[in-house]
């Protein structure tokens, strides 16, 4: 990110009553704070509240955010071009769009009241994988990606000195999406297992007939190796298993082609994107012990449907321009989820679900209750979300720690600021801990309730800004008594680690 005509040039910086001065070299400026190496090490300070001085000193009537965006080709062809209109027009602006590479597109945003510019944005489509590289090696500000990183990229990014990629603070997610089986509308398949797809997938399983279709050979679709899903899916479902893709695999380009192809094939499968199914069908997962998981608008929101995949910017350390934290901010806005739904992402508004509709999750309790779980402990649950709905909001952690991931940290930001509106007040909302059914149950209780309070302290700290007083907060846990998924892979473990959210 330049958005700065002179860099490392001397600077005086002086308080506009005279009383306090900084000298130094000027690292950089966003348009509200000065960045400058002093005799006391590198400070920030506001352009409010000081007059500048030197041959580094900024225009500030003049100043041009800029940004640079890279990865993901979904997110930098379909989403974000939208987005910068909206937002722009939410801003007084407008967009002036320029081509400068196959794979690199300018956004000029100008100020409708002068025609003066205020930002460029820079879009580059490539890869998941090409976008985190070019955040290492600083060639962009924010990598898009559709997947989660690996360790391989998370090492690379802190040897290059651009810190803990992982760390909540360095991502935004900005919609969700998930990798769904998808088949002809006229194949009978009603279910399918995370071991069946990696078998299939891996040529195991090479006959419909196997899976109790009839006798024809299954045709397998999946994208593009270096494209972010099929890493995504070789992550999360072949390398668990110790599986590859086999030879014979089609790949594809585009998620819609690769639909569209699954489509007119009756005897192909492929792995999709739930955003773009189109004229297939999406098959739900199910696990060993009998619960089915579909893809839906409610269970990516909730994690619940295990290979949700959000989409996440990955932020660089500094501090970004007001501009561009505006519009990352935009993403949190009722405008930004009409567009994500409008090219079949599912945005991460809060929605309610009464207990009235949550049947399936109570048969499941009652159909996996183990010895460790009694007849008290599931009546005693039944009681507790009686007269509540649930709240969309699901907070997921790893094994064995309280530590929530970026989708949890984005749905934290969202339910803070519905606080912060007043949609809630008057309400008590429950903070409910589960936990996998790894351990014995009293550790599984103590973890879910430990759960449930990080939760608890994680939205009072993003509510800083509103009034806490206006709702009630509690927690409760319940260990393993509510299971969403199968216990017997990690996948499934990964659903029934978290908080969810009641509201009464």
């Amino acid at each position: 990110m330049t958005g700065l005509a002179a860099v490392a040039q001397d600077v005086q910086l002086r308080s506009f009553d005279g009383t306090v001065e900084l000298s130094g070299t000027l690292i950089g400026f966003d348009g509200e704070f000065y960045r400058i190496d002093s005799i006391y090490g590198p400070l920030s300070v506001s352009a409010e509240g000081v007059s500048c001085r030197g041959p580094g000193c900024p225009n500030l009537e003049s100043y041009v955010a800029e940004l640079r965006l890279a990865g993901a080709p979904f997110i930098a062809e379909q989403i974000l071009p939208v987005m910068i209109e909206r937002f722009a027009a939410a801003r007084g602006m407008r967009v002036r769009r320029q081509i400068l590479a196959d794979d690199r597109t300018l956004f000029a945003l100008e100020r409708n009241e002068d025609e003066t510019l205020a930002a460029r944005f820079y879009v580059t489509r490539s890869t998941t994988a090409d976008g985190l590289v070019a955040l290492e090696t600083r060639d962009t500000d924010i990598a898009l990606a559709v997947r989660a990183l690996t360790d391989a990229e998370r090492s690379a990014a802190e040897a290059a000195d651009q810190g803990d990629l992982s760390m909540l603070a360095r991502s935004r997610v900005i919609g969700l999406d998930a990798l769904v089986p998808l088949v002809a509308p006229g194949n009978a398949i009603d279910a399918l297992s995370l071991d069946a797809l990696a078998r299939l997938f891996a040529g195991e399983i090479t006959n419909w007939q196997d899976l109790g279709g009839p006798d024809a050979p299954i045709a397998l679709h999946l994208m593009a190796a270096d494209l972010g899903a099929a890493q995504d899916f070789l992550m999360r479902v072949m390398t668990p298993r110790e599986a590859q893709p086999a030879p014979q695999v089609i790949r594809h380009d585009d998620a819609t082609d690769l639909a569209d192809a699954v489509a007119r094939d009756p005897f192909a499968i492929g792995m999709g994107s739930f955003s773009r199914p189109g004229n297939a069908r999406i098959v739900p997962l199910e696990g060993a012990c009998g619960f089915v998981q579909p893809a839906t608008a409610s269970s990516l929101k909730s994690e619940d449907y295990p290979l949700t995949a959000p989409l996440v910017a990955y932020l660089p350390l500094r501090r970004m321009p007001q501009l561009v934290r505006e519009f990352l901010r935009f993403f949190e806005g009722e405008e930004a989820d009409r567009v994500l739904r409008r090219v079949g992402v599912v945005n991460q508004r809060i929605t309610r679900l009464p207990l009235s509709r949550q049947g399936d999750r109570l048969a499941n309790a009652i159909a996996a209750a183990g010895d460790q779980i009694s007849l008290n402990d599931l009546q005693e649950l039944v009681g507790a979300m009686a007269g509540a709905e649930r709240l969309s909001p699901t907070f997921r952690f790893q094994e064995g720690t309280t530590a929530l991931d970026a989708q949890s940290a984005s749905a934290i930001s969202r339910l803070a600021r519905a606080i912060e509106r007043g949609a809630l007040d008057g309400r008590e909302l429950v903070f409910v801990g589960f936990s996998d059914g790894q351990g014995g149950a009293d550790a599984n209780l103590r973890l879910s309730l430990g759960r449930a309070e990080a939760a608890r302290l994680a939205l009072i700290e993003a509510a800083s800004d509103g009034d806490l007083n206006r709702v009630r907060l509690q927690v409760l846990g319940f260990g393993e008594a509510l299971p969403m998924a199968c216990d017997d892979s990690a996948a499934g473990r990964a659903v029934n680690r978290r908080v969810e959210v009641w509201l009464r």
